[in-house]
Order: structure tokens, then sequence, then C-alpha cells
């Protein structure tokens, strides 16, 4: 168990958490929410011992071992893979380093030998036995293909590498586990097995994810971060976001009679607790859902931004046909003769593990990148607006405010316009003044999706739009995509986003594209039967 007594953080006049009080019970898995730069990965590296409060402690029990995601990807550049796993339990490494240097000495002595017989109980004590061959099933689970498990850290690819990382901090079944983001960079597959892996796991997790399938699939409990302090929910993400935007709703009716508001609140948790069965623990959480009062959830003070995209004008039927496209980079061959079409109303999901041959198709889509043979035609009716995965041409070396940089993309000039829009986004007052070259990646990447919507566009091209925002930001886009009556070709890794979006899946293989007229949860079914 792990738990926390009266701790508080400052930097300067920020205060980031006060007098937080908070108990990590064995066997659950707790996500930890909060809004941009609310102190997520500070919590995290607070519990670890990272970094250190102003106020209070942190207390573990007694012969707990705690284990961290890694978030520095070059820490390791001179140790081999598997060996950089097993380092995730700093003692047993050790033990293992110190009967090496035992063992290869020269003038082997009697005291050497009691010592390494010492070692060599502890060894075994700690199942070091079993270490390379558990270091190594994870790793395959993880997608790291057997040949590079002794090759060294540096000769692996950034999306190897967190995988390594990954795997360091799940060895050893630490009791406590931390995990900052460890979906990011994982392939759907790898998702996966991290799920299956995590519902299995007996200790305690604290997660923190910006998915939310994720998040809605692993986790027992939610510990929101808000108003400075840490309070902890039973149930996923999904009841903690459904259940407190309903006593939301209901303080704002005052109309409504108390019994009313908690009877509300009993059919819902009921509804929630009868579809709780995706987590082992879903009895006990049952159980502790059925407790539940009004008091026991207070709403959000988490604003979310307004996202709606309107056409100017309905499309034609004939979208976009695309004949034997075909892209070499650096001697590489991305896109290798592709062909599809795009009938009105369809929501495309393009999908797979090669990220640059879907970046390279929206930028030849856009008249940003030249095919080298192929051709595509956009109907006469229709207007695209694109959202790219790297917005830093639209930002760079740009002087101008956040007011004037959407004015150019605006037909109505005015400021009163231009600050109603931002403040919609969540952008008021004084930050409305700030140069738009010093924003946030979450600030840039609003301002990019203000630029779409005043498009009034009626085809839209995302890539990777999620990369950067909060959940609440996250779910507004979700909520403004779906709701959207044009045409929609995007990128995402966000199960939940692809899933409640997408009404047709185009996955790049090595051998082309599979083109499937599905859910993305119906073609995952449909691949894995």
């Amino acid at each position: 168990m792990i738990s926390t007594s009266n701790i508080g953080l400052r930097y300067g006049e920020q205060k980031l958490f006060e007098n937080v009080n908070i108990k990590f019970s064995h066997g659950n898995c707790y996500g930890l929410i909060g809004a941009n730069g609310a102190g997520k990965s500070t919590f995290l590296k607070i519990l670890s011992g990272e970094i250190e409060a102003n106020t209070g402690e942190v207390n573990i029990t007694p012969g707990e071992r705690l284990a961290i995601l890694k978030q520095d990807h070059f820490e390791f550049d001179e140790y081999e893979v598997l060996k950089t796993v097993i380092m995730g339990h700093s003692k047993l490494y050790s033990i293992m380093e110190e009967k090496d240097a035992l063992y290869a000495k020269e003038n082997f002595s009697d005291s050497d030998g009691m010592k390494a017989a010492e070692l060599e109980f502890e060894f075994s004590e700690l199942n070091g036995w079993d270490a390379e061959f558990e270091a190594a099933s994870l790793l395959t689970g993880l997608g790291i293909a057997e040949d590079l498990h002794n090759k060294k850290m540096q000769e692996l690819n950034g999306t190897e590498k967190v995988k390594v990382l990954l795997a360091q901090a799940l060895f050893g079944h630490p009791n406590i586990l931390l995990l900052d983001e460890p979906t990011n960079h994982l392939d759907i597959k790898s998702i996966k097995w991290l799920e299956n892996f995590l519902l299995d796991f007996e200790n305690t997790v604290i997660v923190v994810s910006h998915d939310r399938h994720f998040l809605n699939k692993v986790c027992t409990h939610i510990a929101d971060i808000d108003y400075g302090k840490i309070k902890i929910f039973v149930g996923n993400y999904d009841f903690w976001c459904q259940s407190s935007e309903l006593i939301l709703q209901m303080a704002k009716n005052k109309n409504i009679k108390m019994e009313e508001k908690i009877k509300d609140l009993q059919n819902f948790i009921a509804r929630f607790s009868a579809n709780a069965s995706k987590s082992k623990q879903a009895t006990s959480r049952k159980k502790q859902l059925e407790k539940l009062n009004l008091e026991d959830i207070q709403p959000s003070s988490r604003k979310y931004p307004y996202i709606a995209f309107k056409p100017e004008r309905e499309a034609g039927n004939e979208l976009l046909t695309v004949e034997n496209l075909t892209k070499t980079i650096d001697d590489a061959r991305i896109l290798d003769n592709i062909s599809f079409r795009i009938n009105k109303g369809d929501k495309i999901a393009l999908v797979g593990s090669d990220g640059i041959a879907k970046t390279t198709l929206m930028n030849i889509l856009m008249g940003e990148l030249e095919a080298d043979s192929g051709e595509y035609k956009w109907g006469i009716t229709t207007s695209q607006s694109y959202f790219p995965s790297d917005n830093t041409r639209y930002f760079n070396d740009i002087e101008l405010n956040l007011i004037d940089w959407l004015r150019q993309f605006s037909v109505e000039k005015s400021e009163s316009f231009i600050r109603g829009f931002l403040g919609r986004m969540l952008f008021s007052g004084e930050e409305t003044l700030k140069k738009a070259k010093i924003l946030s990646g979450g600030e840039k990447v609003r301002c990019m999706l203000s630029k779409m919507m005043l498009s009034n566009a009626n085809v839209l091209l995302l890539d990777e739009p999620t990369n950067h925002l909060d959940l609440e930001s996250i779910t507004a886009l979700n909520n403004g995509l779906t709701s959207f009556t044009g045409t929609i070709l995007f990128v995402s890794h966000d199960h939940e986003f692809v899933n409640t979006i997408a009404n047709r899946i185009i996955e790049f293989t090595p051998n082309g594209i599979i083109d499937k007229k599905l859910t993305y949860d119906e073609y995952l079914e449909s691949k894995a039967l």
C-alpha cells in the first residue's frame, strides 16, 4: 500500500497540491486524472521520490517495491535490451552484477565463496533464475522481436525504446506500479497486451493516461486532481465523467426535488454496476457503488471547449477518388499504388503501424506533397480543412497575438467576434493577447481546431488531433466530429475516439490497404475471427 500525509507543493505563487491525504490500496488500479497543468505527472514523481514535496510525506508499506515507467529514452543507451528490463528490479540486478564480478575474479578466495553463496540464496529468493525468461516474455508481449533482446538500447528506434522501458517497469511483479502515459507510441496489439497484463496484475497500479478506452478497461478507481486536492472515486473514467456531469446538471436545476435527484443517481449507479463486468474486481466495485450517495461525488471544476464543425454547404456525391498513388521518400516506398474512393458521409479512420504512410497520404491529398505517380481528384462541391500532425509552421516566428492570429482565418474580422470565439475555446481575458508562438502544445491544438471551425469546410482531414489535449478537450472534439454532418478522413491512436467517430476503416499494411465499411470495434473483431 502507498499513502500520503498532508502533501503540499507550490511553484512560486502556483499551488498544485495542498494537504493531500490519500491512500492507494492493494489490488486496485487508479486512473489519475486532471486538467493540463494540474500536476498529474508531478504527483507521480512525488510518490516515486523523484520530487520532494514542500510539506507532508509519502508512506509505503515496509518491504514493498515501487516501479515507475521511465521517461528518459536515452538513459540506458549503453545497456543491452534484456539487461535494461531486468534493471527494473534494482536489488535483483545489483545481486546479479555482484555475483558476476565475484565469479570473474582470478583469485577466488574462501571468503568470496561464502559471499557468493549468500548472493546465490538472495538471488534464488528473488526468483532470479527466471529473470531472463520473464524479461524476454514481457518484451515479446510488447512486440519487441527476440533478435533485438541482446542489442544495445541505442540501436533501437524511439517506439521500441518506449516498449523496453515499459517492460522494465512491469518486470519482477512490483508491489506498486506507477505508469505515466504508458500507451503513448504503442500499437493496438501492444495496448491490448498491456490491458490484459494490468487486468491480471494483483498489486497496486496508479496510471496517468489520456486514452479513455484504456482507463475504462483497466481502472477500478479514478483519482481526480481538482481544487488542489485529490479525491478517489469508485469506478472507471466513464462512470466518473457521467456521474460528475449528472450531479452538475442536478445542481443547476433547483426545481427538482432532492428525492428525485437521489433516485436519478441511484438508477444511474445501478445501470453502471450492471455493466461493470469488464474488470475482475466487478463484484467488489458493484458493492462499493451501491453505497454511493450524492455527497460522494462533486461536479468537476474543469471546463469543456465548444467544438462544432458546420459545413457552409452540403457536398455532392462525388467526394474524392484516389488512383494508384505511389510515393518514395529516401529510397523507401511509402505508398505503393494506393487506390480508394470516398463517398458522401464517410468518416474514415486511417489505421496501421506505419504513421509515415498515413501522414504522407494526407499531405498529398492537401497538395503539400507531390506523388511520384498516380492521381487523386476532389469533387467540385467539396471544401477541405486540414489538421496536420506537425503544426509548427503556423506558429513559429509569428509575432501575432492570439486574436490577430485567428483573425487571419475568419471572414468576420471584428474583435468582439474573435474574442467570443476564443472564449468558447477556453481562451479568455489576457490569454487572448498571448503571442501565438509561445502557446503550449494543447493551446496550439485548440487554435488549429478554431481555424478549422471557421473554415466551414464540408471535408475534414485530421492527423493525430488528440495529441497534447486533455481529456475534456478530447471529449469535446470527439463529440464535435461525431455530430459533424460532412465527411472526415482522420488518423488517431485513441481507441474510443476512432470507434465512436469512424464508420469506415482503411488499414495500411505491408501488403497494401484493407478497406472495410465497419466501426473500429467491428473491424478488430473481424480481424480476430
